[in-house]
């Protein structure tokens, strides 16, 4: 029962993010705050998924490839709640916005040419955004507006982005958890890398 655990996190996201939608358009009282809640909630099945898992030995790669996976659709429920909600902010920025969906799916794109697996690296630098998207996100949801941390967001999400497809490149195979550009480069010279059990596999 146990090694169910992790599973029912990461698949309770994509729960999550059909009810983001749903309540975005329904419009209900506090509507935004239930949002910003279940959103947090959606952070912490992320943040703990991966640290159970990796707890009870059972960390595999089709785990940690689920988990990317549900994390894009996730991340994107919540992007189609807040525009439905706050559309003249995406108005405002749509070309930011553009950009930096154009830099993930670049992402997608060079693991699927070169290792027709999508991306899992879950880098350090990828964890770090996503904290800065969550806040961000939160902001635009509850005010329908974002400056300094949505730039913020936009230009660590556009250096972490070239990170990952550095990472990629670098990588002979296609490993899950890789903290940095430097951990790929032991990876490549053969070598072993250290890993933080609490943050990655």
């Amino acid at each position: 029962m146990k090694a169910k655990i992790p599973a029912v996190l990461i698949f309770s996201r994509l729960i999550i993010g059909f009810i983001i939608i749903s309540l975005s358009l329904l419009k209900i009282e506090n509507d935004q705050t239930i949002i910003v809640t279940l959103l947090s909630i959606g952070l912490l099945t992320d943040i703990f998924d991966g640290i159970i898992a990796r707890y009870l030995n059972i960390s595999t790669q089709k785990l940690r490839r689920l988990d990317s996976t549900v994390d894009q659709i996730f991340f994107i429920s919540v992007g189609v709640a807040a525009y439905i909600l706050c559309p003249e902010f995406f108005e405002q920025n749509i070309y930011k916005i553009i950009i930096l969906a154009a830099a993930e799916a670049l992402i997608y794109l060079v693991s699927f040419l070169k290792f027709k697996k999508e991306v899992a690296t879950h880098s350090i630098g990828a964890k770090i955004w996503t904290l800065l998207l969550f806040g961000t996100l939160v902001q635009v949801i509850l005010q329908c507006q974002s400056i300094i941390l949505f730039n913020l967001c936009f230009w660590i999400g556009l250096l972490t982005r070239a990170e990952i497809i550095a990472i990629l490149l670098i990588l002979k195979t296609w490993t899950n958890d890789v903290p940095s550009v430097f951990h790929s480069i032991q990876l490549r010279k053969g070598k072993t890398i250290k890993k933080n059990k609490m943050f990655n596999s």
